[in-house]
């Protein structure tokens, strides 16, 4: 079994970063594993701990349309290099935590991907020395507003709302480059997105190369590699799994957004 690195909070409300054991109890790790965290003496037992996104990164840079068959069905052609976008740091939520479907938007669209975590400054790398800037992968859904993404002509608000962006359960080391790629909606056996990784147009290490010509990418940054052909719109009350073979699945239940007044009603 391949070490799982996970990132939980205490009953205490403190969070660590750790190994996740088989008896789902987790070994504190004293810093991020990319910053060389190490084991501590600090067990965490299996129910005594809440399980976050994986990591908190500064920044969360996506690659648009970096499936063949998902360009086609965008009616759009394969870009000529990675189309590059931002997702906000607080887009992010942990699986079993609950997508908003925001009021502005009439649509709203899962798309599964692989996430790769950055583990060192990068900047300026060639693509043969971006394998050793990936310190891992872990899944994501880049849920998408469609239509205001249609409207704006540019994505910020269809791919920045908060809860957009469902990141985990944990980061894995290594993936095989031909691991399949599924989202499932609710309780079908039928996938309704499926794809091999490798069918990617630019490879993770090209896009990690391409992104460090234009900005820095630091240690815990994630960065979404396209999603495959298959997107559709999600319902309030779907649940929307993605599975990743090699790392696990992501899980989430599309809730209604609440308002503040809503808030300050339920209060």
């Amino acid at each position: 079994m391949m070490q799982r690195y996970v990132r939980v909070q205490n009953q205490e409300g403190r969070t660590y970063y750790g190994l996740l054991q088989l008896n789902q109890g987790v070994q504190v790790l004293d810093a991020p594993p990319w910053l060389q965290g190490q084991p501590t003496d600090v067990y965490l037992e299996p129910d005594s701990y809440q399980i976050l996104a994986p990591c908190a990164p500064s920044k969360i840079i996506a690659v648009g349309k970096n499936y063949v068959d998902h360009a086609a069905e965008m009616g759009t052609a394969v870009p000529q290099e990675p189309l590059l976008f931002f997702k906000p740091p607080t887009s992010v939520i942990s699986t079993a935590r609950e997508i908003q479907y925001p009021p502005q938007a009439q649509r709203v669209d899962y798309e599964g991907e692989l996430a790769l975590v950055i583990g060192d400054r990068t900047f300026d790398c060639p693509p043969e020395q971006a394998q050793t800037k990936i310190w891992g992968y872990t899944i994501a859904n880049d849920v998408t507003a469609r239509d205001l993404q249609k409207r704006d002509g540019q994505w910020t608000r269809a791919k920045g709302f908060d809860t957009f962006c469902p990141l985990g359960p944990w980061i894995v080391r290594e993936l095989n480059p031909a691991a399949r790629l599924q989202t499932f909606l609710n309780d079908q056996e039928q996938a309704v997105q499926s794809a091999c990784i490798d069918q990617m147009v630019f490879s993770p290490d090209a896009i990690v190369s391409y992104i460090s010509q234009v900005m820095t990418l630091l240690p815990g940054d994630i960065v979404l590699t396209g999603t495959p052909m298959g997107v559709g719109a999600l319902q309030l009350g779907d649940r929307v799994t993605v599975e990743i073979e090699g790392i696990g699945r992501l899980e989430n239940t599309v809730v209604p957004r609440q308002t503040a007044a809503m808030r300050l009603h339920s209060h």
